[in-house]
């Protein structure tokens, strides 16, 4: 018995719908767009050495049940003791994420993921510097920050701002989770080290 093209389209579709929904509940993979909230406390390498033998524990912001398995943060709240505090969202191996400071006065509401890529300028209010994306950037009460995740099997995108404050303690952060996807490498080139030049 032939089934007509249209239906085998459909059941298709049907099919990948399906092991979307699955992948989802499995990896627990964050709602895009939608604001919520989270408290990173204390700062990373402010602890005790019971504490760093638990493990990141409440430092760490992970966005996906995936993560916080893989104990790969998506962000780390850091900085020793009577020192500075910064943001880091590259944590291990061969990450190469990046954050990007975007000052302060901007509603969270209002930024999409294109704005990761614009030309933040003098012109383009409310940005009000071009972004410059780095490994680590400091903890400031009320600025936006936009975090590029670039994991070997991780790829995201999400903003937040710190709506609270104490230094070596804790950061309290609103945020929104604009991309996010688990993906499987196929291939890659051997040799990848941090400190390696070029011959």
């Amino acid at each position: 018995m032939r089934i007509a093209r249209p239906l085998l389209n459909m059941l298709a579709l049907i099919l990948l719908a399906t092991a979307a929904a699955q992948g989802q509940d499995m990896y627990k993979l964050p709602e895009l767009h939608a604001i919520k909230t989270a408290t990173l406390a204390p700062s990373y390498s402010c602890r005790t050495a019971d504490e760093f033998k638990q493990g990141y524990q409440s430092t760490a912001l992970f966005l996906s049940a995936y993560s916080k398995q893989r104990n790969s943060p998506d962000l780390l709240f850091n900085g020793a003791c009577h020192s500075d505090d910064s943001f880091e969202a590259a944590t291990a191996g061969d990450d190469v994420a990046l954050i990007a400071d975007l000052g302060t006065g901007l509603s969270l509401e209002n930024i999409s993921a294109q704005d990761a890529y614009s030309a933040f300028g003098p012109a383009k209010p409310p940005f009000a510097q071009e972004t410059k994306f780095v490994n680590r950037v400091p903890v400031q009460l009320n600025h936006t920050y936009i975090v590029m995740l670039n994991k070997r099997e991780v790829r995201g995108l999400f903003v937040f701002t710190v709506i609270g404050y104490t230094s070596n303690q804790r950061v309290d952060l609103r945020y929104a989770v604009k991309n996010y996807q688990v993906q499987q490498t196929v291939a890659a080139s051997p040799g990848f080290e941090w400190s390696k030049t070029n011959h």
